[in-house]
């Protein structure tokens, strides 16, 4: 530009440079001097420029590179500067620095900002950043004037107090966990645990709390996060009962186990052992009854035969399914029921009414090579619905795990009420279609209103069969209490040992049923079974609608 031009625009801009200088310097004297900077650099800049394309960005932007000079030199570091003196600079997005330190210091403050508590965060925002007067703010946030006051003197203080603080490092910010695995015991609601466990964030944020209450800021710091990133998960996760709040501070309200080597050891001993007594002699035993030829428990898979007309029904694939409901359901008088489960049990906003469980496994933990390991469980589940029970478990050997795994509660009551109309010529063909693709009816010939169909899932068709089957499982079960209770005393002293004080009483209740609806349990006596020849790997015809019973309730 040429020298007539760059005077006429500094002319304009020499009063409010002095405004700015004078609302920022401690006195008068600073100002001047401050001032005949901010012109002299913008003179000779504007002299040895012909593309400012704004003016005003450009002299402002010369400005505040000046104000932070001013402030390096005159403090020795960020505290001596008040939030007022930065805070326009640190809401300017046109705003440039010069210095390493000052933007160092601003960066500081933008993050301590971050560490003040929500209220005092809006107070801070919207009085520095967005220029609104406070007796705005009061009305806004329906507080009284007096209230947003204090807030602001308060804030100042734990901003400088943050800038002095040296924060400590935490393994989580580099290296955070994640759940091997998590489940529920009771009723689900209609969010599913994937819903809440869903991001890296949320899962970490539980375990940051899983032994001791933290506060916001206690667990953003843990994690290297921003506050503001962690509020909305922990209020979220507080609101759906994950998370219990302690006055200001936060507590993980369900059990995340972390098992040593030493403990997954003992407990895979434990269940070889109890499934080593129980499955063996209930398999001898419904083979010697011939229970299982009775024809109130209907199986339509039979063994393939070339000779006969009439072939057997196919006894280890009802077995898949009686083995695990009999060890699950068997010997309910033999439980120890001291706590029940609504003592324990959170009651969710989504309906759910459930205990939440999840686990840590350390990566580099060395087991056995016969140690036996869970893959893709899920069970035992139940749902009643007109009088029966639809009895599943999800397991490595069955295929539903690929398909609507997590709304097992909605198909169950489907299948059920199918089930109860499909006699009555109810069913539409989307209906057949349905149960077919799941493996729990084949069917044949052309739809003419109705299918002939054959229902693939093992059903009891009584309660009396229902009730000579649970009898001879509690009878084993009675016959080895006094083993089972010693196997189970000291893992059961281990696990408590391992967990928190305050979820103790969660795990003892969950410890009454150890032997019997326990998925462990319940995978050992398959196992247990596989491994020596009794029971035979299913078809895959049978994996569809494996370990699926319907059982009526009277």
């Amino acid at each position: 530009m040429n020298r007539e031009d760059v005077e006429k625009t500094i002319t304009e801009y020499l009063k409010p440079i002095f405004g700015f200088a004078l609302k920022r310097c401690k006195n008068i004297h600073d100002a001047e001097d401050l001032s005949q900077e901010i012109v002299l650099k913008a003179f000779r800049a504007l002299l040895a420029k012909d593309d400012v394309a704004d003016m005003e960005k450009f002299i402002w932007t010369v400005a505040h590179n000046a104000l932070s000079n001013y402030y390096r030199d005159h403090a020795k570091s960020a505290i001596g500067v008040s939030i007022d003196e930065f805070s326009e600079m640190i809401a300017d997005p046109n705003c440039e620095f010069e210095g390493d330190d000052m933007r160092e210091s601003i960066d500081h403050l933008q993050r301590e900002i971050a560490y003040l508590s929500k209220l005092q965060r809006r107070i801070v925002i919207a009085y520095y950043f967005e220029n609104h007067k406070q007796t705005d703010i009061a009305k806004e946030l329906g507080i009284p004037l007096g209230t947003v006051k204090w807030h602001l003197f308060e804030a100042k203080k734990e901003l400088k107090r943050g800038m002095d603080t040296v924060r400590k490092s935490s393994e989580l910010k580099f290296n955070p966990i994640k759940f091997d695995s998590y489940g529920i015991n009771g009723s689900a609601g209609t969010e599913s645990l994937d819903s809440f466990f869903r991001s890296a964030l949320s899962q970490n944020i539980c375990y940051c709390v899983r032994n001791t209450a933290k506060t916001i800021n206690e667990i953003a710091e843990a994690l290297g996060v921003s506050p503001v990133y962690i509020e909305g998960e922990v209020e979220h996760l507080e609101k759906y009962g994950f998370l219990k709040e302690l006055k200001d501070k936060y507590i993980v309200n369900f059990i995340i186990s972390e098992p040593t080597a030493e403990l997954l050891i003992m407990q895979d001993a434990m269940y070889k052992k109890a499934a080593g007594l129980f499955a063996n002699e209930l398999y001898d035993e419904l083979i010697k009854s011939r229970i299982l030829d009775e024809e109130s428990i209907f199986c339509n898979h039979m063994l393939p035969c070339s000779t006969c007309e009439n072939p057997l029904r196919d006894k280890n694939f009802l077995l898949w399914s009686l083995i695990p409901y009999i060890a699950a359901c068997s010997g309910e008088k033999l439980i120890d029921d001291t706590i029940s489960f609504e003592e324990v049990a959170t009651i969710r906003p989504d309906g759910g009414h459930n205990i939440c469980h999840a686990s840590v496994i350390d990566k580099n933990m060395v087991l056995p090579n016969d140690y036996v390991y869970m893959k893709n469980w899920c069970g035992p589940m139940w749902n009643e619905t007109g009088g029966n029970i639809l009895w599943q478990i999800d397991s490595e050997w069955s295929d539903r795990s690929k398909h609507n795994r997590f709304q097992y509660s909605e198909d169950a009551k489907r299948i059920l009420s199918l089930y109860k109309h499909e006699d009555e010529w109810l069913l539409s063909k989307e209906d057949y279609a349905w149960l077919s693709e799941r493996g729990y009816i084949k069917t044949w010939g052309e739809y003419d209103g109705n299918f002939k169909t054959a229902w693939q899932i093992v059903t009891l068709t009584n309660k009396d069969i229902r009730d000579k089957l649970l009898t001879i499982g509690e009878k084993i079960k009675a016959k080895y209490k006094a083993e089972f209770e010693g196997i189970k005393a000291p893992y059961a002293e281990a696990v408590l040992n391992s967990v928190p004080v305050h979820l103790k009483k969660i795990k003892e209740y969950e410890l009454q049923f150890v032997f019997h609806s326990d998925g462990w349990f319940l995978l050992h006596c398959i196992v247990t079974l596989l491994n020596n020849g009794k029971l035979k790997l299913p078809t895959e015809e049978q994996r569809k609608a494996l370990t699926t019973m319907i059982v009526p309730i009277k």
